[in-house]
C-alpha cells in the first residue's frame, strides 16, 4: 500500500530525510517513531503530498479521496460545530450526512455536536480531527500522534478504534513517541533518527534486542544504545 524507496529531502544546507526505505503492508498497522526534528512530520508530509521529496520515490496505492489524513495541524473551523464540520467534508465526499453523527460517535463526542469547535479542550479537537479523517472509511488512514493529548482512558479508547478501523480494512500509518503505544498497535516500525531508519521490525522484537521494557523513558534508551543520543 505504501512504499517509500531512497527518500532525500532537504531544507537548504540541511538534510532531513536521507535514503529512507520501508513498505506498508495492505491492512497493516505501521508506526513510525522518533525523537522531534528527526523527520517524522517531514516524511508524513511527503506521503499525503504536501511537500515534495528531493530524491527517490514515495509512492501511495490510493487516491485522495480513499486517503484519511490526521495531521498535527487540525485544520477545524473554529466557529462551526462539530456536526457542522463534519458535514462539510460529508459533502464533499459524496456520503450521507448521518454518517457525521456516526463519526462522531465512533470517537465519543456524540454529546458534543452542537458545541462549537472554539469551546473544544485540546483532547476534543483531536478527537474530532480524527471523526473527519474517518468519515469516509478510507483505504488508508495517516495518523500524525493520536493520542498525544489524551488522557489514559481515551487514548485506550482511541487504541480501540484503530484496531477496528483495520479490522474493517484500513491500512494504517500512525507518528509516535510513544513505544508502549506502538506495541499495543502496530504490527511494524520504523524508528527514524536524524533523518535515516535505524531500525525496523516488529516492536516487541526491538525492545526485546535492545533490552526495552516498553515504556517511553526505554523508547529513549534504544535510541540511546543504538545511536548515543537519547529521545526527546
Amino acid at each position: 500500500m505504501i512504499k517509500v524507496q531512497n527518500v532525500e529531502k532537504n531544507f537548504g544546507e540541511l538534510t532531513v530525510l536521507s535514503g529512507v526505505n520501508f513498505e506498508v503492508s495492505d491492512g497493516e498497522i505501521f508506526g513510525l517513531l522518533g525523537p522531534s526534528g528527526s523527520g517524522k512530520t517531514t516524511l508524513i508530509n511527503i506521503l499525503t503530498n504536501q511537500i515534495e521529496a528531493d530524491g527517490g520515490s514515495a509512492h501511495v496505492q490510493a487516491t485522495s479521496f480513499e486517503t484519511g489524513l490526521m495531521l498535527d495541524e487540525d485544520g477545524l473551523y473554529p466557529r462551526l460545530s462539530c456536526l457542522e464540520n463534519l458535514d462539510i467534508f460529508a459533502r464533499i465526499y459524496g456520503i450521507p450526512l448521518s454518517g457525521s453523527m456516526e463519526a462522531l460517535k465512533n470517537v465519543g463526542l456524540e454529546d458534543a455536536a452542537k458545541k462549537s469547535v472554539t469551546s473544544l479542550s485540546k483532547g476534543m479537537r483531536q478527537r474530532l480531527a480524527l471523526a473527519r479523517a474517518i468519515l469516509h472509511s478510507p483505504k488508508i488512514l495517516f495518523l500524525d500522534e493520536p493520542t498525544s493529548a489524551l488522557d489514559p482512558a481515551t487514548a485506550e479508547g482511541m487504541h480501540e478504534l484503530i484496531q477496528g478501523l483495520r479490522e474493517k480494512g484500513s491500512t494504517i500509518f500512525l507518528t509516535t513517541h510513544n513505544m508502549d503505544e506502538a506495541v499495543k498497535l502496530c504490527d511494524r516500525v520504523a524508528l527514524l533518527h536524524k533523518g535515516q531508519i535505524v531500525e525496523h521490525g516488529p516492536p516487541r522484537e526491538i525492545c526485546d534486542r535492545h533490552g526495552s521494557h516498553r515504556t517511553v523513558p526505554d523508547l529513549g534508551a534504544v535510541f540511546m544504545n543504538m545511536t548515543g543520543v537519547g529521545l526527546s
